[in-house]
């Protein structure tokens, strides 16, 4: 089994005919397939304000904290896009971006959203024999918001939450058990997804725009946030995040 770091970094040198390895999975395909999201995302907050994605922690310091205008919001946001530029360019010496995974990697991620809602509500009926209450129904806060704000909350839940709870703690709790502790591999992964899921799904209750607390939507999310996670370490960082917003565009906009 493969740390999430080697999956994102895959995809380097040449092979025997000197044409660069392509890997879907790579870092640079990631930050070039998400970045879209991101950007949609941090402009879109311009008019839902003071709706913000509960995992942006960045956004709610810049605005709530430091009183940032709307003005120099969007030089942060166009500093952020040239540092994206700047990252691609470096990674474009070792790895490579083939656009023809744009499509496949958009089909996969759909059919994980799709179905994804269906086999959580399976396992927790006949396996658990609990009711679920899906996550952002009828009565979540976001739900009740205007159509465009609903868009980008599911789009920022896609690129922040996989950030955070994938990306950045899924992936150092393996790094910490593994590498520093010395616990086997498997063990580490494991206890990394249920930690991650686990933080993953009590943030969705957090005021003031979390739903009260309910085993049925806790465990729920739980399960949501464990596929999310196998997602992530099997397929890579950018199938985690538009599974994840298109799940939540399916569920919010389009139900």
């Amino acid at each position: 089994m493969n740390r999430p770091a080697a999956k994102l970094g895959a995809g380097k040198g040449r092979s025997r005919g000197g044409a660069f390895h392509s890997d879907p999975r790579n870092l640079l395909t990631s930050l070039v397939l998400v970045f879209p999201l991101f950007l949609i995302y941090q402009i879109g907050v311009l008019f839902t304000l003071p709706v913000l994605n509960g995992a942006d922690f960045l956004t709610v310091f810049l605005f709530q904290h430091l009183g940032l205008s709307k003005g120099t919001y969007l030089a942060y946001t166009f500093g952020v896009a040239t540092a994206f530029a700047v990252a691609v360019t470096i990674l474009r010496h070792r790895q490579r971006f083939d656009p023809r995974l744009i499509v496949p990697v958009l089909i996969e991620s759909a059919i994980y959203a799709l179905t994804m809602g269906s086999l959580i509500v399976f396992v927790m009926t006949r396996g658990l024999g609990i009711s679920p209450r899906l996550a952002g129904g009828a009565e979540g806060f976001v739900a009740q918001q205007g159509f465009a704000t609903r868009i980008v909350m599911s789009l920022g839940a896609g690129v922040y939450e996989e950030t955070v709870f994938r990306l950045g703690i899924m992936t150092g709790i393996v790094a910490l058990l593994d590498r520093i502790l010395g616990l086997r591999r498997w063990l580490a992964v494991l206890l990394a997804l249920i930690v991650s899921a686990a933080l993953f799904s009590a943030m969705h209750h957090i005021p003031p725009y979390g739903d009260p607390f309910r085993v049925g939507l806790f465990l729920f999310r739980l399960l949501a946030g464990i596929c999310f996670g196998l997602l992530y370490w099997y397929r890579g960082f950018a199938v985690a995040v538009y599974t994840h917003a298109l799940y939540d565009l399916y569920v919010l906009v389009v139900q």
